[in-house]
This record gives C-alpha cells, structure tokens and sequence, in this order.
C-alpha cells in the first residue's frame, strides 16, 4: 500500500538517496552533485516553511516525493508556483508521481495558489507523459539550455490553472493550514 505523508528533515537521507540516483546518472536533474543528507533536510525544511513537501511511502520506506517552491521572486508571482516530483527508480510505472501530483495541487489549491508550473528536461518521455496525464499544458522548450553528461539538453515549460483567477486570496503558508484538511488530501491519494 502507497501512504502518503508530509515530509520532515529526517526524510533527507532517505530521499537524498532517490535523488542522488537522478543526479548522478541522468540528466533529469541539471545539479552535477547530489546533496547529502544533511542539505536535502535543510532542503525540506526550507520549502515547508511555505510550500507543501510530500513522501510517498511502501511499508514504511520512502518510493518518491513531490513538492511545490517558489516559480519567481516577484510580488505578482505569489499565486504561481513550481512543482517537482522524483519516484524511486525501482518504483516508476506505478502511478506513485500521480498520487504525489494531485495530493500536492490539492493542498496548493487549499492554500490559494492559482496556477503551477514544471520544467522538464528535455529528453524524458516518463515525464512529459506525467505531466500530460495530469492536465498540464506545454508552453513551450529551450533549447540547449543546460549541459550535462556531455551534451546539450532542451528545458520543456508546463503550465496549469489549478483553481479560478478572477479574485485570488492571500496565499496560506502551509504551516498555516487546516491539519484536518492536509490528513483528508493526504488519505484521499493514498492506497
């Protein structure tokens, strides 16, 4: 059964582990080093101070996380924000990215952000794919922006609306959030 749960710093080393594969043998990641354990819960605990992090869990072991940040400094980018999702490389297929995704769009909706944003690097079919099946649109692509494993990479830009526009609401730090509502998001995307 995948549980779905919040993040906390003593996550860092087992998610740094998920993450230092990508980072090491792929491209999926522009970062050339894997953080260690230490600066992954650094990492966590920096986004929970506003954004929602979130662990998908298999009998006890962490299988992938999700998590929204900052799209831009800028005032007027507060209703926006960036989204990312890593799955254990053993664990990919199984619709955990899925269950991370909408648990996470639904906390974000809860907090009031209007619209999400994702870069993919560009070759990465999976995903492209996840992001398609989640009702993302493609914006558009850089090319040869990034270079990694000897090459050049493209840097694809997806875009959705997850809640309406038209009188947006201060943004709720996540902290500040219904813990009800985050238990019933949370248990809503899990199996």
């Amino acid at each position: 059964m995948i549980k779905l749960r919040i993040a906390t710093i003593d996550d860092g080393a087992a998610l740094a582990a998920i993450y230092a594969y990508y980072v090491e043998n792929t491209a999926i990641t522009f970062e050339y080093v894997a953080p260690s354990a230490d600066e992954f819960g650094d990492r966590i605990a920096h986004k929970l101070e506003k954004y929602p992090y979130i662990v998908a869990e298999e009998n006890g072991r962490a299988v992938g996380y999700a998590y929204a940040d900052m799209y831009r400094e800028r005032a007027a980018f507060n209703w926006s924000c960036e989204l990312s999702v890593y799955v254990d490389k053993n664990e990919t297929g199984k619709g955990i990215g899925k269950r991370l995704y909408g648990a996470l769009e639904e906390l974000l909706r809860l907090q009031g952000f209007v619209s999400v944003v994702a870069s993919i690097t560009y070759p990465n079919e999976a995903s492209v794919s996840l992001h398609e099946k989640m009702g993302f649109t493609h914006l558009g692509t850089m090319h040869d922006i990034g270079y990694k494993l000897g090459r050049w990479l493209d840097l694809m830009w997806f875009e959705k609306r997850i809640s309406d526009a038209s009188s947006p609401m201060p943004i709720i730090p996540f902290p500040k959030l219904d813990s009800e509502k985050i238990t019933a998001v949370l248990e809503k995307f899990t199996n």
